[in-house]
């Protein structure tokens, strides 16, 4: 930097802000033009937004009818929500829904029973005869190709894929079928597979009287915990209840 400028820049006078007279130090800091810009900008915000709500309120059809309209009132030019009063205290809500879960568990234990019932009837062996299963037999060497599984097991070879009912060929020989009517066998077979679907059916009942006696026991936790709110580690779908974790609290 040359000395000239050196020269010039220390001779420059230093402006400072103009301050408030003393005539007027009552009224506070006197107002920049950082201030009044601001002041400005919000005079034309609110501004504008008086103007949008006044086109809408005049755009408006006063036959409109929102169902919220029912539980509120305008009194005075002012929007007032309805006050409902409580039907029921927080104890007859408690006890009503106690009640409910009890309601659920004795359904869920009556779906049980029935189904104990069922299954003992059924005996489920043509589920046991779907079901998937291998045995073992071990032969010496060159004897694979001789077995005779049917002989081994001493059975009928139309016997062999069953699981359950499958007599010997020594108490074949002594049991005497007894004559059946082709329409008995008809109807059996039917009233049977009638049983299953039922069976089916109440199985799926009590798995979703299980899920709804789940979820009410916990909604009633969560109503019961008021110090410290429990954290949610898994969402609740359809099939299964939420889960929560809760703070351990010592009992007294």
């Amino acid at each position: 930097m040359s000395s000239w400028k050196k020269a010039a820049k220390a001779n420059q006078k230093t402006h400072k802000e103009r301050h408030q007279p003393e005539s007027r130090k009552h009224l506070g800091l006197l107002e920049k033009k950082k201030d009044y810009k601001k002041r400005a900008e919000d005079y034309h915000e609110k501004g504008a937004t008086l103007k949008l709500l006044r086109k809408r309120t005049l755009d408006k059809n006063p036959d409109e009818f929102y169902f919220h309209m029912v539980n509120s009132r305008v009194k005075d030019g002012e929007h007032h929500e309805l006050e409902k009063e409580e039907e029921h205290s927080v104890e007859q809500i408690k006890l009503m829904q106690t009640q409910d879960i009890k309601y659920i568990n004795m359904k869920r234990t009556m779906e049980s029973r029935r189904i104990e019932k069922l299954q003992s009837q059924l005996h489920m062996t043509d589920v046991v005869n779907a079901t998937p299963n291998t045995h073992i037999f071990f032969v010496d060497e060159g004897e694979e190709k001789n077995f005779d599984l049917a002989k081994r097991l001493d059975t009928h070879p139309s016997l062999i894929n069953r699981k359950s009912n499958r007599p010997r060929l020594s108490d074949l020989n002594k049991i005497t079928l007894p004559t059946v009517d082709e329409q008995v066998v008809k109807e059996a077979t039917k009233t049977k597979l009638k049983t299953y679907k039922e069976l089916s059916k109440r199985i799926e009942r009590e798995k979703q009287l299980t899920v709804v006696q789940q979820k009410m026991e916990l909604k009633r936790h969560l109503h019961d915990a008021k110090i410290m709110k429990p954290k949610r580690i898994r969402q609740g779908t359809k099939v299964s209840a939420p889960v929560y974790k809760f703070q351990y609290m010592r009992k007294k």
